[in-house]
């Protein structure tokens, strides 16, 4: 299946997590990441359980630092 990651598509395995995306797109959600699903801002806390849905659009912003 296919979802939008950033405006860029990739081909995953139906029944992904938010956790294996950031996996397998090898992005770290160690912190400073929030992640919205169809515009609807998902809690980190369920990202293990959340399973993405084919041609779900998903928004990945990371906090960045400077002055």
């Amino acid at each position: 299946m296919e979802v939008c990651v950033n405006n860029k598509l990739y081909a995953v395995q139906p029944g992904i997590t938010i956790a294996a995306l950031l996996q397998f797109i090898q992005l770290s959600s160690d912190k400073g990441i929030a992640i919205a699903i169809n515009s609807q801002v998902i809690p980190k806390t369920t990202w293990q359980q959340q399973v993405l849905q084919s041609a779900d659009n998903i928004t990945i912003i990371r906090a960045t630092q400077g002055g």
